[in-house]
């Protein structure tokens, strides 16, 4: 990032966990993936017209086209917004900064979608806990009692202590706001294209190939960080999780996902993964962890104390990185 030094960076980033922390995702106003997702549906619209007939080659050129008009637009519409709020006054522009980046991580959010969930289980509901795991999930509700639904919650939460913390702050340190909201737009673009389905199969594969890519590193440092809170959660294994990263993480469809997944069955002693329904259709994926316990709502909320130590870990971290350049300087 131009406008800013590593040590204004990491101070910056520290603020913003705290805002998400406290804040959680902004109601108003409406938050800046909405507006990702709304450019999208329109470019889409316009490169993929539902009554016309493409060739694989023209699908895959279309959808790179897409991928890089998102992600150019996010980033360059967010890197004027910061260097014209710096432009304005210095503290303007950190202030701006703090926030955006505060935007592209969902601590509070995931907390508050899972334990929506969890309440319901813990009274029996399991009407209500259906309604709003299908809020977090694609899977087909009617069919899950609550080891499916739990497994479905704590999957969702381990899978987006990458997606939705680890990356964007990943990025945000290379390259402040611009880059955090790169991340963002890339990651929504998978979200909304990104399937093997007859539609996407082809349109969606540089964006959901793009997401790999911009999740690689994070999803490995997330593995050995949940690794490293295991060591002083009472209810967590850091052996275990150790272990299950080695044995299971592989195994999983995306290159990225299985190493939080995996973490998070071996260190809580359950088994993630397993047989799903999407659409009427029955689909088996691998396993991940070994099956000390049964799955209950419990998980769901020890999960979401792993989201929290993660991002307790990553605040203690940037704010030594800035104390230490502080120092240095």
């Amino acid at each position: 990032m131009i406008l800013y030094s590593l040590q204004e960076i990491c101070l910056m980033i520290a603020a913003a966990i705290v805002i998400d922390w406290i804040i959680g995702d902004p109601k108003y106003p409406t938050h800046p993936v909405i507006y990702i997702g709304r450019l999208t549906k329109a470019l889409e619209a316009r490169l993929y017209n539902k009554s016309r007939t493409y060739s694989e080659r023209s699908l895959l050129a279309r959808g790179a086209l897409l991928t890089a008009a998102v992600l150019l637009l996010s980033g360059a519409l967010m890197l004027a917004i910061v260097c014209f709020s710096d432009w304005l006054h210095p503290w303007l522009g950190y202030a701006v900064s703090t926030w955006f980046i505060s935007t592209t991580i969902a601590v509070k959010g995931l907390k508050d979608a899972a334990m929506l969930v969890y309440y319901p289980l813990l009274e029996g509901d399991l009407a209500q806990a259906r309604t709003y795991i299908g809020y977090i999930v694609s899977r087909d509700q009617e069919v899950m009692g609550e080891p499916e639904i739990t497994r479905a919650a704590v999957e969702t939460v381990s899978e987006n202590i990458v997606d939705a913390f680890i990356s964007p702050l990943f990025w945000a340190l290379i390259g402040g706001a611009p880059m955090a909201m790169g991340y963002r737009a890339a990651n929504t673009l998978d979200s909304m294209v990104g399937y093997r389905n007859e539609r996407y199969e082809y349109f969606g594969k540089c964006a959901a190939r793009l997401d790999d890519v911009l999740n690689y590193i994070p999803a490995r440092v997330t593995g050995w960080l949940i690794v490293a809170v295991a060591f002083v959660l009472p209810f967590c294994s850091a052996r275990q999780a150790a272990a299950a990263i080695a044995r299971f993480a592989s195994k999983h469809p995306s290159p990225n996902s299985g190493i939080p997944e995996a973490a998070v069955a071996g260190t809580l002693g359950v088994q993630l993964g397993g047989r799903n329904r999407y659409f009427g259709k029955w689909e088996t994926r691998a396993v991940m962890g070994w099956e000390r316990e049964k799955l209950t709502a419990k998980h769901i909320k020890k999960s979401v104390i792993i989201l929290y130590s993660v991002s307790i870990l990553i605040w203690l971290g940037v704010m030594l990185a800035w104390l230490t350049s502080s120092v240095i300087k």
